[in-house]
């Protein structure tokens, strides 16, 4: 008996070290191929430091969430649609460009290098003929949906992150319901993760109605490190290729009534009719070649708009399958080249070394810079990250302020009076790298002071955080600061 207890401890003492061995070996291989694949900075410290102070977690989080799989394999079939399409289109754009629209207009010539950028990066089609109306919160938001939806006749085309089965996520399956039986063509992508909690009820009554539903990556879980980290994170509608709608509202009940948490939420959406609307259905029919394998060349879905105000804009597009960080880049474009004012309001500021950097050059050389952000928030680790930043910001002379009047989720950009960016995208690494995100960028001086206007009334409800103030916050805070500033690159 006392031999067999001896040689069971040996055993288990054997076992012991080969698991050791295998971890180490195994932490070594996950960090070496982390270091060649040469990402972020800052993504690539965080995960290095997650992984050799907790391994066993660490690699588990990496496998799950972590690795940067090709693109050129997960969205070929993407790829092949987008080229496709923007070749047949390519010849639209070279006429825009063409045309004299920055003829006595110096603000507007300011930004035609971002215009130009949108071009090369994301072959984004510069759009004369629009008319954008802003809407500022839930209410005005769904009113004019539920209004554009009841007037379809041809189609309607929806694409949403979060669809919740609740009061108005329900009011949007009813109306939907109803078109589709009066024929209308009604088709929706939702994301995966983002309505994991949208029934099966809620999906069947659309497609026995006549509706085409599809989720972005369903996540299996077989498959599922492939594709959690890449999130369909894009609100669009288009109803018959003339009204459209893109901004920062998902279909939930929060946006109206707020909730528990963190009480009313604030944030920003658009109506957009003329040209513009073009460039959505297009954005919408990639997404739909690439969930349902339909690719669809209907001229029908481009009819001809009747809008003849002139507001340039450019819709801009990002995710793992494109070459280039296309929404980061416009970001950092307008904000570089800003003379008077930068003015961004965000729920999540985790920026890249390159935005930080650009803002705080900005400051530094006399631009009034301004940024809101939440008092509370809906994510531990994204508010924690966001304040982490806090410190180098008021260093820089950037004014920060955050919301109190309850969560302010608007995702808006706003530039000397004449560019402003409303859309999906938060300042922060995830929309900038790994989310499928849409944006409006608008070249109109009435449009960006109207924001400008919007964004002084949330002002009045916030408070600014002044240097003197902030740096005497408990020592926790600053702990919660430093550790969520690890983790929020990977968040």
């Amino acid at each position: 008996m006392l031999l067999l207890q001896i040689d069971w401890v040996q055993v288990k003492s054997v076992f012991s070290t080969v698991v050791e061995i295998a971890t180490i070996i195994t932490v070594i291989s996950i960090v070496f191929s982390i270091l060649l694949e040469n990402r972020d900075p800052q993504k690539t410290i965080s995960w290095v430091i997650i992984i050799a102070l907790l391994p066993i977690v660490g690699i588990f989080l990496y496998f799950i969430i972590g690795r940067n799989l090709r693109k050129e394999k997960i969205f070929s079939k993407k790829i092949i649609a987008d080229f496709e399409q923007i070749e047949k289109f390519k010849e639209a754009q070279l006429t825009n460009i063409t045309k004299q629209i920055f003829s006595g207009n110096s603000k507007l010539k300011s930004k035609s290098g971002t215009m130009n950028l949108l071009r090369n990066n994301n072959k984004a089609l510069l759009t004369e003929n629009n008319r954008v109306l802003v809407l500022n919160n839930g209410v005005e938001t769904f009113n004019a949906i539920i209004q554009a939806l009841e007037n379809a006749r041809d189609h309607i085309h929806l694409e949403y992150y979060i669809i919740e089965d609740d009061e108005i996520g329900n009011r949007i399956r009813e109306l939907l319901i109803k078109k589709a039986k009066e024929g209308v063509t009604v088709r929706l992508i939702y994301d995966d993760i983002g309505s994991w909690s949208l029934s099966s009820d809620y999906i069947e009554s659309l497609i026995n109605a006549g509706a085409e539903v599809f989720s972005f990556m369903p996540v299996k879980f077989y498959r599922f490190a492939a594709k959690i980290n890449y999130r369909n994170h894009r609100k669009i509608i288009v109803v018959d290729g003339k009204t459209g709608f893109v901004g920062g509202l998902n279909i939930a009940d929060r946006y109206i009534h707020g909730n528990e948490e963190v009480g009313f939420w604030r944030d920003t959406h658009l109506r957009i009719e003329g040209d513009a609307v073009f460039s959505l259905q297009y954005v919408f029919l990639i997404d739909w070649c690439f969930v349902s394998d339909q690719f669809i060349r209907d001229e029908k879905y481009f009819p001809d708009t009747d809008v003849v105000e002139t507001c340039l804009v450019q819709i801009a597009t990002s995710g793992p399958d494109s070459d280039w960080a296309s929404i980061m880049q416009t970001y950092f474009s307008a904000i570089s080249t800003a003379k008077k004012y930068v003015y961004i309001s965000t729920p999540y500021f985790m920026p890249n070394e390159s935005i930080l950097t650009a803002l705080k050059t900005v400051a530094m050389s006399g631009v009034d810079v301004r940024i809101i952000l939440p008092s509370k928030s809906d994510s531990f680790i994204s508010y924690w990250g966001s304040m982490s930043y806090v410190t180098e910001l008021l260093e820089a002379g950037i004014k920060v302020f955050v919301y109190e009047k309850g969560f302010t989720h608007s995702k808006v950009l706003i530039v000397d009076d004449i560019l402003c960016s409303v859309g999906t995208a938060n300042m922060d690494i995830r929309s900038f790298d790994q989310n499928f995100e849409v944006s409006a960028l608008i070249y109109n001086e009435p449009v960006a002071c109207f924001l400008k206007k919007s964004f002084m009334d949330d002002l009045g409800s916030c408070n600014r955080l002044l240097p003197e103030d902030y740096s005497k916050r408990p020592f926790v805070i600053k702990i919660k600061e430093s550790i969520a500033k690890v983790f929020s690159p990977l968040w």
